[in-house]
């Protein structure tokens, strides 16, 4: 966990949804009222945040006190009790939306990564998020696909070189792209990887001819199509494929070699799973 990254995110969160005071807790709730409060699973699926959580409630009151049943990571299913929290109840309440929003979405994350990384047992196929994420939660939702199993591409625009098919546009060709990328990052003295993306044969063909990048992006070709695109690169680049994959056919495309399979929908279109924060007596 990026700490500084995570107490920040906090922070605005809670300035956001808190603003100048809890006024329902502070109006019905005496002060200095102790209670206790359980994370409830009321879905089956894996769960992810617990950590967060377990930082959500420090940063609102060092004094919490978080007893953890179950750990990031984990299946779960209706009923179980992820942890307990014990302290002051304005406070535990403070934190209580702010807990289930995150837990829920980097659950439901969690859940589906787990699912497609099942799914490649047996494979050397490994499964990558995109940046199709949530603006301001792109550290949590990553964090949940690695939970899940998954493996994290490019945090931003700024750690990696990808290429895609505007930029080959823009620049002229795919030769032009990369011989462009490549005096920009020794003009600039970046060591940063390059990966391209193509659309079809012909210009795998220019890729392969030109050089210059580390990873190849094979974007919605067939099955049979990237089968060929494969064995053609034959393990001169890292190869990763995107477009048109899903749970159905993702094995299939799997099975042709590849090393990466890129699926956008891990982050942005999945179901969260259900938890609620329940006051224990």
């Amino acid at each position: 966990m990026d700490k500084q990254l995570i107490d920040q995110f906090i922070l605005n969160s809670l300035n956001e949804d808190v603003g100048d005071g809890d006024h329902t807790s502070l109006a019905t709730i005496p002060a200095g009222t102790q209670g206790k409060a359980k994370l409830l699973v009321k879905d089956e699926g894996i769960l992810a945040g617990v950590e967060l959580a377990q930082e959500i409630f420090h940063i609102i009151d060092p004094a919490l006190k978080v007893s953890v049943f179950i750990n990031d990571g984990a299946k779960v299913k209706p009923k179980d009790v992820a942890f307990e929290v014990e302290g002051d109840a304005q406070n535990i309440l403070k934190a209580e939306r702010l807990v289930l929003n995150c837990m829920q979405r980097m659950s439901g994350i969690a859940t589906k990564t787990r699912q497609i990384v099942d799914l490649l047992q047996g494979t050397n196929t490994k499964v990558l998020d995109t940046r199709k994420t949530t603006p301001g939660l792109r550290y949590l939702e990553k964090w949940a696909v690695r939970i899940g199993g998954g493996v994290n591409h490019r945090f931003g625009l700024y750690d990696m070189i990808l290429i895609k098919d505007n930029h080959v546009d823009y620049s002229g060709g795919i030769r032009q792209a990369i011989e462009n990328t490549q005096q920009y990052l020794k003009n600039q003295n970046k060591k940063l990887a390059i990966e391209i993306e193509v659309r079809n044969m012909e210009e795998l063909q220019q890729v392969l001819e030109t050089g210059g990048v580390n990873r190849i992006l094979l974007d919605n070709f067939n099955s049979a199509s990237l089968r060929d695109a494969v064995n053609l690169i034959n393990g001169r680049f890292v190869t990763e494929a995107s477009g048109g994959i899903t749970i159905d056919n993702i094995r299939d495309y799997a099975a042709c070699g590849v090393d990466y399979i890129s699926v956008g929908a891990l982050t942005h279109s999945v179901k969260s799973i259900d938890l609620s924060l329940k006051a224990v007596s």
